[in-house]
């Protein structure tokens, strides 16, 4: 067994940036990683994606300023920057090592892995917040002719089975897979469930960049209620060809079939919600109110003048109801689920930091055993905690953290 002051499981944009600066710091420590440096971003997404953030809302701890701050990396590109990024300061990554158990011992903890295990005085949990792919439990009753995968497994349209697709799921994955598979010439029905509408850019800045200025990227958990916390929509953006906005009604200008939510099968049909013109109207209105933010805070400043004028935002169209849809008549051959993840650390054997949710508890970060903590994790600190601009910020209160712990036990020693 292997004895060393910190353990870091995860070599994605987390565990780097922790790495980053424990290194500069001479703390002693490595980096667990299943496959390769970035592997969820380099097999568990699809081929055409592009970060939703541009490219200045994505930078790592001491890292390089980025060639074109305003672009959007495809998902090849970022998996380059992160090998860079690892390069750039030697981080001691253990590629290709799986975790098989994280356990507590009498002097610390114990990293079990497929290559030998570990003693380490720190753990730190940076896998990913939801990193387990979630279906709804009526998946299993769905029409037998008919294939499943989740958005986790779909690469391209070209690597489904001929015929039309039902994409359920309206974040950012459903919207883009739904009209990836629409331009290629796929029938396309999207169910769209709670929902959030946004556009790209807006009176000549980017979303992101309006956000920013508005102090909402930095809002504090302490700011958010638990239940809004749960409850915040993910903002359905694209970065590909140069950055685009990807609503309903851009999906139903493409050929989308827009539905309500699936809500089950029977027999060899899809049933829906009857909820769509609510979720529609509420997405429209929560979008309305933020982009009245942006016009107060653009009149509040002294160069207002320099901006373009409040542009006008027309409601979504609401399509037609559907309550069932016959999947073989409709020509459908294939679902993909983009119902996004859900938390499990089966590998984690210490259930008193597990919660109900199968994720872990902590304060920010820090869980209640001596040296463990978490990282990457959505809402750990602030609404971008989990975001790959938002765990430096988290990554620099852990490095502190773990340095003044080790650096007692040193002095008690």
């Amino acid at each position: 067994m292997s004895a060393i002051d910190t353990v870091i499981i995860g070599a994605g944009q987390a565990g780097l940036a922790l790495s980053r600066l424990l290194t500069r710091s001479g703390h002693d420590h490595v980096v667990l990683e299943r496959g390769r440096v970035g592997e969820r971003w380099r097999s568990e997404r699809w081929d055409s994606l592009a970060l939703l953030t541009p490219n200045w809302a994505n930078r790592l701890p001491n890292d390089d300023a980025p060639g074109d701050a305003h672009a959007y990396a495809s998902r090849a590109d970022f998996v380059a920057t992160l090998e860079r990024y690892a390069r750039s300061f030697g981080a001691p990554v253990r590629e290709r090592t799986t975790v098989t158990a994280v356990e507590r011992t009498t002097s610390g903890l114990r990293v079990r892995t497929d290559r030998g295990d570990w003693h380490a005085r720190n753990v730190v949990v940076a896998s990913g917040d939801c990193a387990v792919p979630a279906v709804p439990w009526f998946a299993g009753s769905a029409p037998e002719p008919v294939a499943q995968l989740h958005a986790s497994r779909y690469r391209a349209p070209a690597s489904l089975a001929p015929g039309g697709v039902l994409v359920v799921g309206s974040g950012p994955s459903g919207h883009q897979i739904a009209d990836e598979l629409a331009r290629a010439g796929r029938r396309v029905v999207l169910a769209v469930g709670r929902h959030a509408r946004i556009v790209r850019r807006y009176r000549g800045r980017d979303i992101w960049a309006w956000l920013h200025a508005l102090g909402d990227l930095s809002r504090s958990v302490d700011d958010v209620s638990p239940d809004a916390r749960g409850r915040r929509a993910a903002l359905p953006l694209d970065g590909r060809h140069g950055g685009r906005t990807i609503d309903l009604g851009v999906l139903a200008a493409a050929g989308v079939r827009i539905a309500g939510r699936l809500e089950g099968f029977a027999g060899g049909h899809a049933l829906f919600g009857a909820g769509l013109a609510a979720s529609i109207a509420e997405a429209d209105e929560r979008l309305r109110r933020l982009l009245e933010r942006i016009d107060d805070h653009i009149d509040a400043r002294d160069d207002a003048d320099a901006f373009p004028p409040p542009e006008p935002l027309a409601p979504t169209p609401v399509p037609a109801p559907v309550s069932a849809l016959d999947l073989a008549g409709a020509g459908l051959s294939t679902i993909v689920w983009a119902t996004g993840y859900r938390r499990h650390f089966p590998w984690l054997r210490i259930p008193e930091v597990i919660g109900d949710d199968g994720g872990i508890r902590h304060d920010r970060g820090r869980t209640a055993v001596p040296g463990l903590f978490v990282l990457g994790m959505r809402w750990q600190s602030r609404m971008t905690s989990h975001q790959i601009g938002g765990v430096g910020a988290d990554a620099a209160v852990l490095a502190e953290q773990i340095a003044d712990g080790t650096a007692a036990l040193r002095a008690a020693a």
